[in-house]
């Protein structure tokens, strides 16, 4: 048998490879006709024959109430006529619902038995189809994220409320036509910010099944900084203009619709991002999308107020949404009809920019937002829904900080006590350590100022920027115009000092407080104009100014170069600050995060004052080093700045980092701190590049404990030592003689040694205690002595 098989095993090898190609082929054309057989067989439209008109069966009539009443007599209808008279009962139109996809089944009517019912409203026949909700998003802090995930969880959660039309009458009775539902499947939520937008917005997602479609619904927050939204928009206009891709690649999606946040209280009117409007962004996602679409909106774009309540802003539209989506699923509105031709957006913007403002219409939610009906015969465009509260503004002027609000309650929590509806005061952590005998800040080792007697404060927390390394958490409000209610100078000073020394007394009880220092504290002699916000904001910056100089309290007051005007009117201060942040436009946009769209204009201009005011008091730029922001290839642009406005004195500090989650969402970490030893050496390029400028100025003074280190105009450079200290008593000597004067006549003596560059400019006579590293909770002596036992042993050590 085993020499049979062997001898066989030959020609069943030779057959195989003969047959073995035809057989691959012929099973690979079964497999494909079979193939094709089932999807066409598929795709076929099913044919039937209508029942003819002897044959109809009676159909149920309800009362209003719900009562199902049998007809006693159906009239025979001859083929003949059109129509089929029915009892005299009222027809109640169908309530349609979402659910699940059903197959259809040819059911008989019962007409003994009620209409099947699915959560109390009546089951209509499906046609297997389906429509897959994705939700789009884009967030810098994670609250529209907050947003997207509620409108996931909240679409179709609750029962529709759509309005019933009025029943047919008798006569004219039409027999309801069987409607087929579309089923929504679960949404998918995804972030713009890190989705590849070709896989979505240049052809329509992927979706499971061959008869799903897709809705796009995109919750798109505006911002006047540089964020993830401008990427997006501009991903829009590039695939729109792309004569390679389709002009309307988006066109087989059933449909879209966008919800915008914006800050009505920030920028109400004033002209910005996207269209310069309320939600201009938005706007300008919805007019791309409609281009990509083909007008396929399934509801206009809807609007929220992030400083009111947009929760139940987007809420309302939610509801709306919804009814639209069930039009769209049931075939009662067509995708094709749900908005404008693309090539009609330009001429619809036209006509809306030449329309009267925007109305209030109290029919649907909170506001809808009309204008004029188009005179066009087309289709006019979806009206603008703004859900945030309209009513009417009041000659009233609201409160900056109110007692209740959020950002009091935020403020008071990080250590600030609000005075009056704008100012505030916080005791700054070097006033504490001066208290215990642990070292003062640079005002101290550059200017004379004790920290024990410095009270930090502003007139305005109100900012036009939003700077990335801004430690305020954030939370104080922004604006560009001042719109709210204005205290009186006389009682933001008073209550600033009274804030200010019960914070003092709070400390009494700390353990090291040297009873000198605190007796002393109670002598306000310094002001910072510095704490958070934009003190020349404030109307009255002037008034306020002049009574603390009345009361023999210097000034230092800082301005972040956005206001030029207020700048131009501001009176004699001790020392006036600029900060100067980015050395062009495009990093200063990054770094400052500005609200004005004149920035940099601005920017210029403020410089322009400071060199126009440098022969009335002392100017000083101040720059904050951002690694990764500033520090990189910019000396020579700061170098032209310091040309341009010829202060006095240049400030170059590290950024502290605060670790917030404002940080974190603007792109900052720990990475961006610059060591001491980096600022150092950035110093001595910026000062390399002034001297081949031939600007007189030089490295004076350092204090390491802050990062900090001054560079100062050779004006101060006298007798072969520098001179950076102020006299102050000579100073409100000169503003009460009401004479003019200059910055060089209240010239303090010179600069201490141990301050002076290169020495450190720790004051020898307070005591250092480090906080960090091996030598935690350790004097500067002791840790002396360490290292010196750590340098013996090392020296006696063999080798």
């Amino acid at each position: 048998m085993a020499e049979m098989y062997k001898s066989r095993s030959p020609d069943l090898i030779e057959l195989w490879h003969t047959i073995r190609i035809p057989l691959i082929i012929a099973i690979g054309v079964l497999y494909i006709t079979i193939r094709l057989r089932s999807i066409l067989r598929a795709r076929a439209p099913v044919l039937t024959t209508p029942p003819s008109p002897s044959k109809l069966e009676p159909q149920l009539c309800a009362e209003p109430d719900g009562t199902v009443i049998l007809p006693e007599k159906f009239e025979a209808t001859s083929p003949s006529n059109k129509r089929r008279k029915l009892s005299p009962a009222k027809n109640v139109p169908k309530r349609i619902t979402g659910g699940e996809a059903r197959k259809k089944k040819p059911v008989k009517p019962n007409p003994g038995a009620p209409p099947a019912v699915e959560g109390g409203e009546e089951i209509t026949q499906r046609n297997g189809k389906s429509i897959q909700v994705f939700i789009f998003y884009s967030s810098l802090t994670g609250s529209t994220a907050k947003y997207a995930d509620k409108l996931s969880n909240d679409l179709f959660s609750e029962p529709l409320h759509i309005p019933k039309p009025t029943p047919p009458s008798v006569d004219n009775a039409e027999p309801e036509p069987v409607v087929e539902k579309a089923t929504f499947l679960p949404p998918i939520v995804e972030n713009l910010d890190y989705l590849d937008l070709d896989d979505y917005f240049i052809s329509p997602a992927t979706v499971k099944g061959p008869n799903t479609t897709s809705v796009y619904l995109l919750l798109i927050p505006t911002y006047e900084i540089t964020s993830p939204v401008d990427a997006f928009l501009e991903h829009l206009s590039e695939t729109h203009n792309d004569f390679r891709i389709d002009t309307r690649p988006l066109r087989s999606l059933a449909g879209f619709s966008v919800f915008g946040f914006g800050d009505k209280e920030g920028w109400p009117t004033e002209e910005g991002r996207g269209g310069g409007v309320f939600c201009g962004q938005a706007k300008e996602a919805d007019r791309w999308m409609s281009k990509l679409t083909g007008g396929k909106r399934v509801f206009p774009i809807g609007m929220g107020d992030v400083k009111g309540d947009a929760l139940a802003n987007m809420d309302e539209w939610r509801k709306h949404l919804e009814i639209a989506l069930n039009d769209l699923a049931t075939g009662e509105i067509l995708p094709e009809s749900t908005g404008v031709d693309s090539e009609d957006e330009e001429d619809v913007a036209q006509d809306a920019a030449t329309t009267e403002p925007l109305v209030d219409v109290e029919d649907i939610g909170n506001s809808i937002r009309s204008s004029k009906p188009s005179k066009s015969k087309k289709s006019s465009a979806p009206l603008a829904v703004d859900f945030t509260t309209t009513n009417p503004r009041t000659s009233k002027l609201k409160e900056m900080v109110p007692t209740s609000s959020p950002t009091h309650s935020a403020l008071t929590k990080q250590g600030y006590t609000i005075v009056g509806s704008h100012s505030g005061v916080k005791l700054c952590r070097w006033t504490k350590s001066a208290l215990r005998g642990r070292g003062s800040c640079y005002k101290y080792s550059f200017y004379g100022i004790k920290s024990h007697l410095c009270m930090e404060t502003t007139p305005s927390l109100s900012c036009s920027n939003k700077c990335v390394f801004c430690w305020r958490h954030g939370t104080n409000p922004v604006s560009t115009t001042w719109n709210w209610v204005v205290d009186p100078p006389e009682m933001i000073l008073s209550g600033a000092m009274e804030g200010h020394y019960k914070k003092i007394k709070i400390l009494k009880g700390v353990p090291g407080i040297r009873a000198d220092r605190f007796a002393e504290a109670f002598r306000i002699r310094h002001c910072a104009l510095s704490l958070v916000g934009e003190p020349i904001f404030y109307p009255h910056i002037n008034e306020f100014l002049s009574m603390l100089h009345a009361r023999h309290i210097s000034s230092f007051l800082v301005c972040n170069a956005q206001h030029p005007d207020q700048l131009a009117r501001l009176k004699y201060v001790t020392q006036l600050y600029v900060s100067i942040d980015a050395s062009n436009k495009e990093s200063l946009r990054r770094i400052d995060r500005p609200l004005h769209r004149d920035f940099w204009e601005r920017f210029m201009k403020c410089l322009d004052i400071i060199k126009a005011k440098k022969d009335r008091m002392r100017t000083v730029y101040r720059l904050t080093l951002v690694k990764g922001f500033n520090i990189e290839d910019e000396v020579e642009g700061y170098a032209n700045l310091v040309e341009k406005g010829l202060p006095a004195f240049v400030e170059i500090k590290g950024v502290t980092y605060c670790g917030t989650s404002t940080s974190v969402g603007a792109g900052l970490s720990m990475q961006n701190v610059p060591f001491y030893e980096e600022v150092c050496e950035f110093v001595k390029r910026l000062n390399g590049a002034l001297q081949k400028r031939g600007l007189g100025y030089g490295i004076a003074a350092e204090h390491a404990h802050s990062c900090c280190i001054l560079i100062a105009s050779n004006d101060y450079f006298i007798d072969g030592r520098w001179h950076t200290v102020i006299d102050y008593q000579k100073f409100f000597e000169l503003l009460e003689e009401g004479k003019e004067f200059g910055p060089l006549d209240y010239v303090g003596p010179p600069t201490e040694e141990w301050a002076v560059w290169g020495n450190g400019g720790f004051n020898p006579a307070d005591e250092r205690v480090y906080k960090k590293g091996k030598h935690k909770g350790k004097t500067a002596e002791e840790v002396a002595a360490e290292l010196a036992a750590e340098a013996a042993e090392a020296e006696s050590g063999c080798g």
